[in-house]
């Protein structure tokens, strides 16, 4: 579906095209301009964990004149995992997400992004860059905003309707979401309403995200909202207004900023030799394997005869087991000898310890 989206594209006749891809955590963008820097095709759709396949993008389909496009160009790629393979070079997602908000909003002062398991603030501040990123943690991202959905039996997108006609705001960790979950269920059970519910989990990552990151940092100025979150959620990027008291002349907003990074990295595109989809597709193939990678351990057996062979060896050396032995008609713990009686004291009104004493 995607490929040929952009087939379409590639028939408008430009000879050259930039093309940024960003692999992040749950979805995969495109971003694919012209000669004049202009955007003309994009495209942004989750992977589920599948990168593989989602890597494969460029791979060219039979068109309805059974011809295969091919097309130069030059590529930037956002994620190490198509990078190293197709030997297409990379760029860090903060240089890209600076090129383009230098490109496409020069008076940004502070950028706030929000991804699907990771949150960022970024300051421009004469000339010098600062990234503030968050840790292990997923709190405060898109993947909680997901998770706390399912608890009110909605998406993103109801959450997002909920919190548009909201009364009132409730207190909610978003550091983790095993400690949120622990908020909202007693507010469910007390009958909150799932308008005020998802305006709080929507205050609740705004706070995740000026606590944890901003640090008691400012941030002011003209402040851009970028990221998948911030850019379909019109709810959470008012919140965001909200708290830090920011009017319109200062909220920066772009048309497509959930795709800054991969607009950046096609920024970032160097005049050069350039690729080809039918060498890029051509490079794709097979299995993707980053360089990165930890080393992994050998499998435990080489091929399934020698499972299967190992399984039927231990299944022959099982416990036995039976009926319970029985002692004169009778169950084994009927005819036990029962032990002799003990003198039980209690030591103190003030102690709760309890001392057996033996029978004297």
């Amino acid at each position: 579906m995607l490929f040929r989206i952009f087939c379409q594209e590639i028939n408008y006749g430009f000879r050259y095209l930039h093309i940024g891809i960003d692999i992040g955590s749950t979805t995969v963008k495109i971003a694919i301009l012209n000669d004049s820097r202009e955007l003309v095709f994009s495209d942004y759709e989750r992977h589920f964990a599948n990168i593989q396949p989602a890597c494969r993008i460029f791979w060219a389909r039979r068109s309805s004149t059974g011809s295969r496009p091919c097309l130069s160009g030059h590529y930037r790629v956002g994620g190490l995992t198509l990078a190293n393979p197709s030997g297409v070079p990379f760029v860090q997602e903060v240089v890209a997400v600076s090129a383009a908000l230098q490109h496409e909003a020069p008076q940004t002062d502070v950028a706030i992004e929000l991804g699907g398991e990771d949150a960022k603030i970024i300051y421009f501040e004469g000339g010098n860059v600062e990234q503030r990123m968050n840790g292990v943690c997923a709190g405060g991202t898109g993947s909680f905003i997901d998770q706390m959905a399912s608890l009110l039996q909605t998406d993103a997108s109801g959450l997002n309707e909920y919190a548009r006609h909201y009364q009132a705001l409730y207190s909610i960790a978003a550091r983790c979401g095993v400690f949120a979950k622990s908020d909202i269920q007693p507010l469910i059970n007390e009958g909150a309403s799932k308008e005020d519910l998802a305006a709080s989990i929507f205050q609740a990552v705004v706070n995740q995200t000026i606590s944890g990151l901003a640090c008691g940092k400012p941030i002011r100025g003209h402040v851009a909202f970028l990221g998948g979150p911030l850019h379909f959620l019109s709810e959470l990027k008012e919140a965001f207004v909200r708290t830090l008291k920011l009017d319109d002349a200062h909220i920066v907003a772009p048309a497509h900023s959930h795709l800054f990074a991969a607009i950046g990295s096609a920024l970032n595109a160097k005049e050069g030799s350039p690729v080809s989809l039918l060498k890029m597709q051509q490079q794709l193939k097979g299995r993707i394997q980053m360089d990165f990678e930890v080393a992994r351990l050998e499998p435990l057996f080489s091929s399934q005869a020698e499972f299967e062979e190992f399984s039927a060896r231990h299944a022959k050396h099982q416990v036995p087991f039976g009926d319970l032995p029985l002692t004169a008609g009778r169950p084994f713990w009927e005819s036990t000898p029962v032990p002799p009686p003990r003198r039980w004291l209690w030591w103190g009104r003030r102690h709760s310890a309890l001392f057996l004493l033996p029978e004297q």
